[in-house]
C-alpha cells in the first residue's frame, strides 16, 4: 500500500513537471516566433528609413528627383486643407479628401510625415500577411518567407518611400481580409467600404465576398449551373449584414465628402477614373488604340467597352474561387490590372500584396516560379526601352511601346494560367471562432 502511494505521488509530481516543462517550452517557442517576426519588421522598417533618407539626399543633389510627383500633389492638397479650402483646388488631385486630411502634418510638422506614414502602412501590411498565414496553420518558416516576399520586396519599398499612397490600399485590403478571416463581418465590412471609398478597385471583390457568406457554402466542388447560382445568390444573415454595413459605411463616407466638397469630389475621386482615357505611354494593352482614336467621336464608347473583358473574367473568378477569398481577391485584382485601360507599375502592388497569401495553396515548382518571375521582370524591362527613348530622347516609339505592352500582357496571362494550373483549394478562415 505504501509503495502504491509512493508510486502514485511520484507519478503526479512527474506529470506536473512534464506539464510545466511543456508549458515553458510552448512559451519559449511562442517568444521565439514573436522575436523572429519582430526582427523582420524592424529590419524592414530600417531599410525603408534608409531609402527615405537617401531619397531626400537625391532630391537635393540630383536633377532626377526621387520623390514621386503625386507626393507633391498630396502635399499641396493638404496645404489647401490647412487653409480651410478644398483640396481639389490643386489640379490633378484625384483622391479622397481623407488622404489630404491625413497628410496635413506635412505642412504643420515635416514634409517627410507622409512618407513615414506610408512606410508604416507598408510594414504593417507585411505583418498582416504573416498573421493571416499563421492563423491558417501555414507554419512559422513558410509564413515568415511569405511575409518577407512583401517586407523585402524592392517594388513596395521604393513606391512607399517615394511618397506613393498605395501602401494605404494594401493595408486596408489585407486588414479587411484579416477581419473576414476571423469572421468579424461588421468590422470587415466597415474596412472594406473604406477601401472602396479610397479607391474603387476593391469593388471587384464584392461578388466573391457575398458568395463566401452565402447560405449554401458546403465544401467540395459543384458545377456552375443556373440553379446553383440562384441558390448562392439567396440572401443569408451573414451576407445581408455584409452588404448592409458596407453600403451604409460607403454612403456615410461618400455623402459626407460630397456635402463638404460637392461635385468636384465625385468627379475627381470616382468619375474621372471610370471615363479616364490616358493616351500617354503605359503598360495597358489598350493605350495605343486609345492614342490613335483620341479625336474619334466613338472614343468614349471604346473606352467603356474596354471594361467588358474585365467584368466577365471577374464574375467568373468570383463564382469559381469565392470559397477562398485571398485567391479570389488576388485573381480579380490581377485581372483588373492586366486588362485595365491604364496600367502603371504602382498598380502591380494591388495584387502583389495578395500573392504571399496565395503561395501556400500552389504546387508550383521553384524552377517554374523563378522562370515566371524572370519573364515578368523581363517583360517590364523590354517595355522600358522604347519608353525611355520616347520620354528622354523625344523619339516616336509609341508603336514599339505597344508591342512591348502586348508581350507583357501575354506574360501576365501566362502567369495567371500557371497559378490556376497549380492551385489546390484549402478551406480558409472557417476554422476561426467568430469574435464579434
Amino acid at each position: 500500500m505504501n509503495v502504491s502511494v509512493f508510486t502514485f505521488t511520484h507519478q503526479k509530481r512527474y506529470f506536473r513537471f512534464v506539464d510545466k516543462a511543456t508549458r515553458s517550452t510552448g512559451r519559449d517557442v511562442e517568444m521565439a516566433l514573436q522575436w523572429e517576426i519582430k526582427t523582420a519588421l524592424v529590419l524592414a522598417l530600417l531599410i525603408r528609413t534608409g531609402v527615405v533618407l537617401y531619397g531626400e539626399w537625391q532630391d537635393r543633389n540630383s536633377i532626377v528627383k526621387f520623390t514621386d510627383v503625386d507626393y507633391n500633389v498630396f502635399t499641396d492638397a493638404a496645404e489647401y486643407m490647412t487653409q480651410g479650402v478644398s483640396p481639389y483646388n490643386r489640379s490633378t488631385y484625384r483622391y479622397t479628401p481623407i488622404l489630404a486630411w491625413m497628410l496635413q502634418p506635412n505642412i504643420t510638422i515635416s514634409p517627410l510625415f507622409g512618407k513615414v506614414l506610408f512606410v508604416l502602412f507598408d510594414v504593417l501590411s507585411g505583418y498582416l500577411i504573416y498573421v493571416m498565414l499563421m492563423s491558417e496553420k501555414t507554419g512559422q518558416d513558410r509564413s515568415l518567407q511569405c511575409a518577407f516576399m512583401w517586407l523585402l520586396n524592392p517594388l513596395p519599398i521604393v513606391v512607399s518611400c517615394r511618397g506613393n499612397a498605395e501602401s494605404i490600399m494594401s493595408f486596408l485590403v489585407l486588414l479587411s481580409l484579416r477581419l473576414f478571416q476571423q469572421n468579424r463581418i461588421i468590422l470587415g465590412a466597415v474596412v472594406y467600404a473604406l477601401s472602396v471609398h479610397v479607391k474603387i478597385y476593391p469593388l471587384t471583390y464584392c461578388l466573391a465576398l457575398y458568395l463566401y457568406y452565402s447560405r449554401n457554402n458546403k465544401e467540395g466542388g459543384q458545377r456552375l449551373t443556373l440553379q446553383w447560382i440562384r441558390e448562392k445568390l439567396r440572401p443569408s444573415k451573414e451576407n445581408t449584414t455584409l452588404v448592409g454595413v458596407s453600403l451604409f459605411t460607403f454612403v456615410i463616407l461618400t455623402g459626407t465628402c460630397y456635402q463638404r466638397y460637392g461635385w468636384n469630389f465625385l468627379q475627381e475621386t470616382y468619375l474621372y477614373h471610370i471615363v479616364r482615357r490616358d493616351i500617354r505611354h503605359n503598360f495597358s494593352v489598350y493605350f495605343y488604340m486609345l492614342y490613335l482614336t483620341a479625336g474619334s467621336p466613338y472614343a468614349g464608347i471604346i473606352g467603356l467597352a474596354a471594361f467588358l473583358p474585365q467584368l466577365i473574367l471577374i464574375v467568373v473568378c468570383s463564382l469559381k474561387f469565392h470559397k477562398d477569398p485571398p485567391m479570389a481577391f488576388f485573381l480579380n485584382t490581377f485581372i483588373f490590372v492586366t486588362f485595365n485601360k491604364v496600367c502603371t507599375s504602382q498598380y502591380f502592388l494591388w495584387y502583389l500584396c495578395l500573392l504571399p497569401l496565395v503561395l501556400p495553396s500552389l504546387t508550383m515548382s521553384i524552377s517554374k516560379g523563378i522562370t515566371l518571375i524572370v519573364a515578368w521582370l523581363l517583360g517590364q524591362g523590354i517595355w522600358l526601352m522604347p519608353a525611355y527613348y520616347l520620354e528622354f530622347e523625344g523619339m516616336n516609339t509609341f508603336f514599339w511601346i505597344w508591342c512591348a505592352g502586348l508581350l507583357f500582357f501575354l506574360i501576365n496571362i501566362a502567369v495567371i494560367a500557371s497559378i490556376l494550373d497549380s492551385y489546390v483549394y484549402t478551406p480558409w478562415g472557417r476554422g476561426i471562432q467568430k469574435q464579434e
